[in-house]
């Protein structure tokens, strides 16, 4: 099975709720997040968890990078958005299908970076 690498930008509650799923799939979207969006490079998950995460008080102003593999056969099914520039580069996934989506990972996702405020 071919896979293709992917990574998500998350914030300390949702990486606790991953670590409580055994690293093995992504928590479901709460009722105002209709879309589950993971990115395709590593660039555009920091940019987001190093700008973004790092002020979300709520999320403990903390900004991880994850990084998964998904079955690309079943990936193909939907559409590469760019969303900025030539690296904002993400999958659209209804939120309704997330579920589907994390029987599709292959392995563990791991947290691959750590940001925390400029404490300047």
């Amino acid at each position: 099975m071919k896979t293709k690498t992917l990574y998500r930008p998350i914030g300390q509650k949702e990486l606790d709720l991953i670590a409580e799923a055994d690293f093995n799939a992504f928590p479901p979207r709460l009722e105002w997040q209709p879309i589950f969006y993971p990115v395709l490079n590593e660039e555009y998950a920091s940019q987001i968890a190093r700008e973004w995460n790092t002020k979300d008080e709520a999320n403990g102003c903390v900004g991880y990078v994850t990084k998964f593999e998904v079955d690309e056969a079943y990936l193909s099914q939907y559409e590469i958005h760019q969303v900025g520039g030539k690296v904002h580069l993400e999958y659209w996934i209804p939120a309704e299908e997330l579920s589907i989506f994390n029987d599709h990972l292959v392995g563990k996702i791991e947290a691959i970076k750590e940001y925390r405020p400029d404490p300047a």
